[in-house]
């Protein structure tokens, strides 16, 4: 075995222990315990929240990004590769049935986004320059008195950025614009790194004000394609759904390229992929929440949870129906190797719509490149928290350098690494969220009454 595969095998190793029972059982326990004490908010509010994510601003309270910003910024680093290869590689690996646990994780991690965002905006700080700081770096701290598990996720959230945030990234739009256009990997990222460190310079209020604008219009360019296929293909759809359903508890048989998948690899890959998709539980996005203006933390929290929706519900599993109803999985390529990530979709895409295959590179750039920006917040705000503003010239330059190693890298080596980085910085969040579960109750039983109390005066309002 040489160096390169003994590498990505103990990559693998570690992977597979890491999201193995314990930290799935821990992250689902979690989104259960809140789904018990919430009274199942997140069915109860969900249209609400949906409603509220495009529609309400709060330009005259405190913060830095509007709420619709603080979303679209949120979604930039959800809303993007792990919605589009982040599911084809789970159902190569996992099965059709690592998408029944996605959806699984996504419903019980709604609530966990919410408490997430609660503590975010109830514990957010105002740095040096003026500017919003928060996520579980600020409230494990400040919340529960532990400054070293606050510093613990704040180094593994920091090195997260650099793995999911960034080198599968850039590695998955290098590997599509190859494929596309032949352009070579290391070109792309040379653009990629130039780009980001244009972005990076603004600030989150240009991160904010970008992602407003790309991400609304790569998720539609991505779910318009994906809706014409299964317009296209709908006859196939009831097969491809009873598919997903029935191979999350037998398994999946190998056939074609397709080695097969036990139950047990449908579970793992279906919440690591969950959750590398949608966020809900790492701790990530909250960073983003709190720099949103918002009157009550409660508001910013029904918007970001929208976001878990948004990401695994509508867009993971249009990717997977996709690929389902154009019998893609299993099919190998030009090197003789079953097509796995943003090349699985290219090609179900191609196969269905001339020139499909663009339209998946399109949402790969910008998907890519948001969610580039949107993780290298997360990092910067980690970093200044750890080291102080001092340091970030020196983390934008490595950050900037790493997409370029991204683009260049293995696909089999970058994936597991976000995995394993994903579930470092879950760890400490999760203890924070338990440990300050009173905290979430009081404030969330709080924001529903104000909001019983404004449909009230709504009412009220409306029958004189």
């Amino acid at each position: 075995m040489d160096s390169g595969h003994s590498i990505v095998f103990w990559l693998n190793r570690i992977d597979e222990v890491l999201w193995s029972n314990f930290l799935v059982i821990l992250l689902v326990g979690v989104g259960l315990y809140f789904t018990i004490r919430l009274g199942g908010m997140q069915f109860r509010y969900l249209v609400y929240s949906l409603k509220l994510a495009f529609t309400r601003q709060d330009d005259n309270a405190q913060g830095d990004i509007s709420q619709f910003q603080a979303l679209m910024t949120a979604l930039a680093a959800t809303i993007g590769i792990g919605s589009i290869a982040g599911v084809a590689t789970a159902i190569v690996a996992g099965g059709f049935g690592a998408v029944f646990w996605m959806w699984v994780i996504a419903l019980i991690g709604m609530v966990t986004k919410f408490a997430e965002a609660i503590l975010a905006v109830k514990y957010r700080v105002v740095d040096e320059k003026g500017r919003m700081s928060g996520g579980p770096m600020h409230y494990i701290s400040t919340g529960l008195k532990m400054k070293w598990l606050g510093s613990l996720f704040a180094i593994f959230c920091a090195l997260s950025a650099f793995a999911g945030g960034n080198l599968i990234q850039s590695n998955s739009i290098a590997a599509a614009v190859q494929d596309l256009v032949h352009l070579p990997p290391a070109w792309t990222g040379v653009i990629l790194s130039g780009v980001t460190a244009i972005v990076l310079l603004g600030g989150i209020k240009s991160i904010g004000k970008v992602s407003s604008y790309l991400v609304p219009i790569m998720a539609l360019l991505y779910v318009t394609g994906g809706l014409v296929i299964l317009a296209v293909r709908f006859d196939r759809i009831p097969d491809g759904l009873m598919q997903i359903v029935t191979t999350a508890f037998t398994g999946q048989a190998a056939f074609g390229g397709f080695l097969g998948a036990s139950i047990m690899a449908a579970v793992q890959l279906g919440v690591a992929r969950g959750v590398s998709s949608n966020e809900a539980g790492l701790g990530s996005a909250p960073i983003a929440a709190a720099a949103a203006k918002t009157d009550v933390p409660g508001r910013q929290a029904l918007i970001s949870m929208s976001g878990v929706f948004l990401s695994s519900l509508v867009v993971c599993t249009i990717t997977a129906l996709v690929i389902a109803v154009t019998d893609v999985l299993g099919m190998t390529g030009a090197d003789g190797k079953a097509l796995n990530g943003a090349l699985l979709v290219m090609q179900a895409f191609r196969s269905v719509i001339p020139g499909g295959d663009i339209i998946v590179t399109i949402g790969l750039i910008l998907f890519g490149y948001t969610t580039i920006v949107g993780w290298s917040y997360y990092g910067e705000r980690c970093m200044e928290f750890l080291a102080g503003e001092k340091v970030l010239l020196g983390y934008r330059t490595l950050f900037c350098l790493f997409v370029f190693v991204g683009a260049v890298m293995s696909f089999d080596m970058v994936w597991p690494i976000a995995d394993i980085m994903n579930g470092l910085m879950a760890l400490p969040n999760l203890i924070g969220l338990m440990g300050l579960s009173s905290v979430i109750v009081i404030e969330s039983k709080a924001f529903f009454a104000l909001l019983d109390r404004e449909k009230l005066q709504k009412r009220e309002m409306e029958s004189t």
